[in-house]
């Protein structure tokens, strides 16, 4: 009798990495996440996927100011420390760049979030007692 024929494993969902940055479904990788800007669609409208069991809290929102609080702050350190200019210059450079490093990520990162969240099939902890006699 002969052995069957190898095949290779099939991928069992998109990649985590993928979905998220192109903010779409986690499962299928097709269907929108977002109904506003940060506001998630209630079901995934390719593969029916509920979306309840999202809850990706701070998380982005801190990984991102995080992220601009080192590349705003460095640059407006360099900035003073070669140029000295007066603090109308700050206000009109930094602002303007605070906004983009906050906002412009914070989408993807949010769908990042979730699609990692749903790869690992991470859920609330949960505290399990002793059964009761």
């Amino acid at each position: 009798m002969s052995e069957p024929a190898y095949q290779p494993p099939t991928p069992s969902a998109v990649s985590p990495i993928v979905a998220g940055l192109a903010c779409r479904c986690p499962r299928c990788g097709k269907g929108k996440l977002f109904g506003g800007f940060l506001s998630l669609r209630p079901r995934c409208d390719r593969c029916d996927l509920d979306y309840t069991f999202i809850d990706s809290g701070d998380g982005p929102a801190v990984f991102i100011i995080l992220l601009a609080g080192f590349v705003v702050v460095g640059c407006a350190l360099v900035v003073e420390v070669k140029y000295q200019p007066p603090f109308w210059v700050h206000a009109a450079l930094w602002i303007p760049l605070i906004a983009a490093v906050t906002l412009l990520p914070l989408r993807p990162m949010k769908a990042l979030l979730i699609a990692l969240q749903y790869h690992h099939k991470a859920a609330e902890g949960q505290i399990i007692g002793r059964e009761q006699k």
